[in-house]
């Protein structure tokens, strides 16, 4: 297995195809259905179509890009992370994570913004990273302050706020 970058705790890779059903059933947890519904795959079909897409665009080294977080411990597939665009520009991405639930609360998903924060500049030329998370979200928002990520605003009426409860913007310039 070729890995992009490690943490103290992880490994980051492109998507193999046996992943789709560790990944459906991560995107299954209440935790990630509760604070990224749009997340979360229909069925196991739609995952493995998830899954060579994600692959498709890390090949091209196009956005999105999403990759793989494995556990160093366990070698088990435990989350994603990824960027895409803001609005056309890539030089502007938005930066999106998912740890799942037997491995929140440990630190990882601060350790895994921080580097693949640092790996998207090098590897993208991204100027400015943004971070968008459900307001009630706590956690979210700690790994982004975290990472230096600074609050610039709410936003209400997004389609992935099922809730309309509002979406908090963060956002870090890169150097």
């Amino acid at each position: 297995m070729e890995y992009l970058f490690e943490t103290e705790n992880l490994k980051i890779r492109k998507f193999v195809s046996v992943d789709a059903e560790r990944l459906y059933e991560i995107h299954l947890e209440d935790e990630v259905k509760r604070w990224i519904p749009n997340e979360s795959y229909a069925d196991i079909d739609e995952t493995k179509d998830a899954v060579q897409f994600f692959l498709d665009r890390s090949r091209q080294e196009t956005l999105p890009y999403v990759l793989a977080v494995e556990s160093k411990m366990t070698g088990e597939l435990i989350g994603d992370t990824g960027i895409n665009e803001v609005e056309g520009d890539p030089s502007q991405v938005e930066i999106g994570y998912v740890i799942s639930q037997a491995y929140s609360g440990k630190g990882y998903a601060t350790e895994l913004v921080r580097t693949m924060t640092e790996f998207v500049v090098k590897k993208f030329h991204v100027k400015t990273l943004y971070g968008r998370v459900m307001k009630g979200n706590d956690a979210s928002v700690r790994v982004l302050e975290k990472n230096g990520y600074v609050f610039v605003k709410e936003e209400f009426g997004a389609e992935d706020d099922p809730y309309n409860n509002g979406m908090l913007i963060y956002r870090k310039d890169a150097g």
